[in-house]
């Protein structure tokens, strides 16, 4: 009889329709979990390193109009997405998409005029040249001015000051914003600071851009506490 080649080290041997391994079955290997895949635990979504998203279950609107500055409402919409909020974009007019600065669209979930204040948590207001287009909706304007009424977060950035001054809320405020519009703040009562996120209750402001963290986190934490 010609001798059988022997078999490779750890090779699983099939026994009545069951693979054994050499060290026993119990150490047969186990496919490895997906890498940050986030697990369940009494209802709250925990990842491998134990982090939860703090924000699920709030409702977050975010302002659009034409020529809006693409970083000041896509980070935004992503870092609060990414800690579990539901966020919707909010449009005028009857439009169904908006083109920023550099033409990049972004499609309205709701019109402005189908909602109200009390559905959300917080409303957030993009720069670039959208707020002069925003504040010619009155619908826009009074969404607002009822979150900042009924003490939701309200944030802006950049040219957003205008939405504020618009909604008549910045009368002994502190905010800041894009610094060539600081004087219309001023004339609308706010007290303006030059900072890259300040924030007054339940009034968060940044200047620009380069603020996006400082800024995102102010509205993470502000409704972390509510």
């Amino acid at each position: 009889m010609a001798p059988k080649p022997p078999g490779r080290l750890g090779t699983p041997r099939r026994s009545r329709g069951a693979p054994r391994y050499r060290d026993g079955p119990d150490m047969a290997p186990k496919p490895p979990g997906r890498l940050g895949t986030p697990r369940r635990s009494r209802g709250v979504l925990r990842y491998p390193e134990g982090r939860t998203m703090k924000l699920e279950g709030k409702r977050i609107a975010i302002l659009a109009e034409n020529l809006y500055q693409e970083m000041e409402l896509w980070v935004p919409y992503y870092r609060l997405r990414e800690e579990g909020a539901e966020v919707k974009v909010v449009g005028a007019s009857g439009a169904t998409a908006y083109a920023s600065k550099h033409g990049y669209p972004v499609n309205v979930d709701v019109q402005a005029d189908r909602v109200r204040a009390v559905e959300f948590d917080a409303v957030v207001v993009p720069g670039g040249y959208a707020p002069d287009m925003m504040r010619r909706h009155p619908a826009m304007v009074q969404l607002v001015r009822e979150a900042a009424q009924q003490g939701k977060v309200v944030a802006a950035i950049c040219h957003a000051g205008w939405m504020l001054v618009s909604a008549g809320i910045l009368q002994g405020r502190k905010a800041t914003s894009f610094f060539s519009i600081k004087d219309d703040l001023v004339a609308a009562g706010a007290d303006w600071q030059d900072a890259e996120v300040v924030v007054d209750g339940n009034l968060i402001t940044s200047r620009r851009p380069d603020d996006l963290p400082a800024f995102c986190r102010a509205i993470v934490g502000a409704l972390t506490k509510k």
